[in-house]
């Protein structure tokens, strides 16, 4: 699962389930989140040191819509505690709560839902 988090209004403005995490994934996430925001120019994108965050295609999509990337400092926990939240959250209100799921598209379902 990846997520992507509008810090100021405290919502998911993109994500994406898959059952590998390649550098696809957050792509998806980030490609939902342009789309939901609109105007990106000026924007921060903060994330951890993830090879997935670290990627070529995902600095370059970052570049081409004015998006700037920030990257977290190494062992510091602070840097993602509000993705760190809202993951536990996810995880205990969605995963751990409904599981076991039949596949993906149950996941994807089930987050639609929470999301709304």
């Amino acid at each position: 699962m990846a997520f992507v988090i509008d810090v100021f209004s405290r919502y998911i403005v993109g994500w994406c389930v898959s059952t590998t995490m390649h550098a696809e994934l957050i792509l998806d996430a980030l490609e939902q989140a342009i789309w939901h925001r609109g105007d990106t120019q000026g924007l921060i994108h903060q994330s951890d040191r993830g090879s997935q965050y670290l990627s070529i295609k995902y600095t370059e999509r970052l570049m081409e819509s004015g998006i700037t990337a920030s990257v977290g400092s190494v062992g510091d926990s602070y840097d993602n505690a509000m993705a760190e939240t809202i993951n536990g959250l996810f995880k205990t209100e969605i995963i751990r709560r409904n599981g076991p799921w039949k596949n993906v598209d149950a996941v994807e379902y089930g987050t639609l839902e929470w999301e709304n």
